[in-house]
């Protein structure tokens, strides 16, 4: 387990940013924390390492957003899929060329795959947050040690 605190959304931005530089196509990373935690924040700053241009924000009622940059991006809200056991190809994403990330991902947790970076933010106070980074599997191990520096 791999811990960051932030101490403002700019400083998040620059975690998540400096993440992204680190991955690669197919990599997946979980991200859930209460509303309000910080996930787009995130996101963002996540986008922005991998080239993304766009702005990004949350894709609650779509489900899915995709970004392009340097690197594809999908960013899944699966909240709405609750209770709900229907495969809408997450394989094409887990698996395909892009870098996924997925808020609320103890709502599909039997369709994530086995290698990822499970992420859990904590909202200390209005501004600072702590992640939690679990690392499944080797590649994510290399990433969290690589970013913790």
């Amino acid at each position: 387990m791999y811990k960051f605190t932030t101490e403002s959304e700019e400083e998040t931005r620059q975690l998540s940013e400096s993440l992204g530089q680190l991955l690669i196509e197919g990599d997946v990373l979980t991200l859930d924390g209460d509303l309000g935690a910080g996930k787009t924040t995130f996101t963002k700053g996540l986008a922005k390492g991998l080239g993304v241009k766009r702005t990004v924000n949350s894709p609650t009622y779509t489900i899915i957003k995709e970004y392009r940059g340097d690197k594809k991006l999908f960013h899944m809200d699966v909240y709405r899929l609750e209770d709900s056991d229907e495969d809408i190809g997450f394989d094409e994403y887990f698996y395909g060329d892009g870098i996924t990330v997925v808020e609320w991902s103890t709502f599909i947790k039997d369709f994530l795959p086995e290698e990822r970076l499970e992420i859990r933010v904590e909202k200390v106070d209005e501004q600072s947050r702590v992640f939690h980074f679990e690392p499944k599997g080797n590649r994510m191990i290399r990433v969290c040690e690589e970013l913790q520096g």
